[in-house]
């Protein structure tokens, strides 16, 4: 091989290392949480704060498994947050040192958790919570900042700058990559500070996936900064929406959340396999006491999918009692198939189960 083709060769190299350079995230190299992990501060290692962890830790878990960062509002969750502790696999701490505002050196502990995949794929299962499909897709982001001195966009080399981004981002379920930074990348500063989306996604045409999360931060005339996103997926804008803060990493940040609703909202599916809410008549057998009738009423009230219960009547068969639902009658099955409480039986008339 001749020497200029030997240097044609490391160019083309480098170029291709560039491409794939841009759907690399500052997360990866730290370690990136899996959807099933989390972490959160804690004050201390007692068994009450990390209690109290283990159910912040789930709130997160199913933020990105759902991409629903108000997941924990939904109905029946605060139950399965209660009960956090018994979905856990593992656990670890960590401490990082840092410095106050005076130079004094302060400590944080992080509470670090790793949930059962089945048991939260259970979870959100039985409450027909809506599920956001791996593998998830990296947009490509592109971001100005102007800080006073004219705008410059964050590339690769510059990864650190956009670490309150790339964060939250990986809080939320995905991740985002960084164009690499060439000369003809640098130019596009204009095309993102007048919101020229179709500008950016031909330049982006590159990177693979047709998607990007366009975003200008500049300081707010009255004060703090303003961040402007526009959020783009195969050429079609999905979202733009604005956010003001007198944290620059806060407005930052928050192009992540909106890139991740804007893609839970086209990509996130709920099971129909659970059905529909509602009020349901079931059959109960086994109830032979009164004893046996609180333990039922007990055991029915503090299940997640159980909203009201209802007594209809009594045979001497069977108790008959209105069930009202967040999910149907699968649902209930669900829930009860992993208890020692109540086995399901068959829909001759009505649903029916056994009171063990």
């Amino acid at each position: 091989m001749t020497r200029s083709n030997r240097v044609c060769m490391v160019a083309i190299l480098l170029l291709a290392s560039f491409a794939a350079a841009a759907q690399r995230v500052e997360g990866d190299r730290a370690g990136a949480q899996g959807t099933y992990e989390a972490e959160v501060p804690v004050n201390n290692q007692g068994e009450a704060e990390r209690n109290g962890g283990f159910a912040r830790a789930l709130v997160q878990v199913l933020g990105k498994l759902t991409g629903d960062r108000n997941a924990a509002t939904r109905p029946g969750v605060g139950q399965e947050l209660r009960r956090a502790k018994d979905f856990v696999k593992g656990y670890d701490y960590r401490q990082d040192e840092g410095r106050s505002a005076t130079g004094a050196p302060t400590f944080t502990t992080t509470l670090i958790v790793r949930f059962d995949p089945e048991e939260v794929d259970a979870i959100a299962a039985t409450l027909g919570l809506p599920i956001w499909p791996e593998p998830r897709p990296k947009p490509v982001l592109w971001l100005a900042i102007d800080d006073g001195r004219g705008p410059r966009l964050v590339a690769l080399p510059q990864n650190n700058a956009a670490k309150p981004i790339t964060t939250r981002a990986i809080e939320r379920g995905y991740r985002l990559g960084l164009p690499s930074g060439s000369a003809a990348e640098q130019a596009a500063v204009g095309a993102i500070w007048r919101g020229d989306a179709a500008a950016i996604a031909r330049l982006s045409s590159r990177y693979s996936p047709p998607m990007q999360l366009i975003g200008k931060l500049y300081r707010a005339k009255e004060g703090g900064w303003t961040a402007d996103w526009t959020f783009v997926d195969n050429g079609k804008v999905l979202s733009t929406w604005s956010q003001n803060n007198p944290d620059a990493r806060r407005a930052m940040a928050a192009g992540a959340d909106g890139a991740a609703d804007a893609l839970s909202r086209k990509y996130a599916k709920a099971s129909t396999a659970v059905g529909q809410a509602g009020r349901y008549v079931v059959l109960i057998n086994g109830v032979d006491s009164s004893d046996d009738y609180m333990r039922l009423a007990a055991y029915l009230q503090g299940l997640s999918v159980v909203r009201r219960v209802t007594p209809v009547r009594a045979t001497p068969a069977a108790l008959e009692l209105e069930l009202e639902l967040i999910t149907g009658i699968p649902g209930l099955r669900r829930a009860v198939a992993g208890g020692d409480v109540l086995v399901a039986g068959g829909d001759d008339i009505l649903p029916q189960f056994l009171l063990r």
